[in-house]
């Protein structure tokens, strides 16, 4: 990947993780630019397929496209950050990040967005900016 697509992805994500929102300054480990549609599925390295997400984001992700709801046992797509608004398939409850959707709860369970050690460094950050 190209130096300069690489610094449009970073941008255009304002250096926030695109499916958990952690910034890349409170991360303790590098964000990376995620293929949202793998490689091995087709995905092509370019503009619309390109996301940035945190180390953790990206390594529960994987190669995955989609995943299972829990509640009704059918594959539902995850989070497509090109094509979807973030707001309408997530929203916050302090800390925890809830889905709104289908989408946005497979999307938070298979990346484990809501996993103890990132509610509790979310939790860190919400105090650290009440007391700013």
């Amino acid at each position: 990947m190209n130096t300069a697509l690489e610094r449009l992805v970073w941008q255009r994500a304002g250096s926030l993780c695109e499916y958990c929102q952690l910034p890349q300054a409170h991360s303790p480990l590098p964000h990376a630019v995620d293929h949202i549609i793998a490689r091995q599925h087709g995905g092509r390295t370019e503009p619309e397929n390109l996301a940035l997400a945190c180390f953790f984001c990206n390594s529960y992700k994987g190669p995955n496209i989609s995943g299972i709801n829990p509640q009704t046992g059918r594959a539902v797509r995850l989070f497509h950050p090109r094509k979807d608004r973030w707001s309408r398939h997530f929203v916050w409850d302090g800390a925890t990040l809830v889905g709104r959707t289908h989408t946005g709860r497979v999307t938070i369970t298979l990346l484990e967005i809501n996993r103890f050690e990132a509610v509790e460094l979310r939790e860190a950050l919400l105090r650290e900016s009440q007391d700013s």
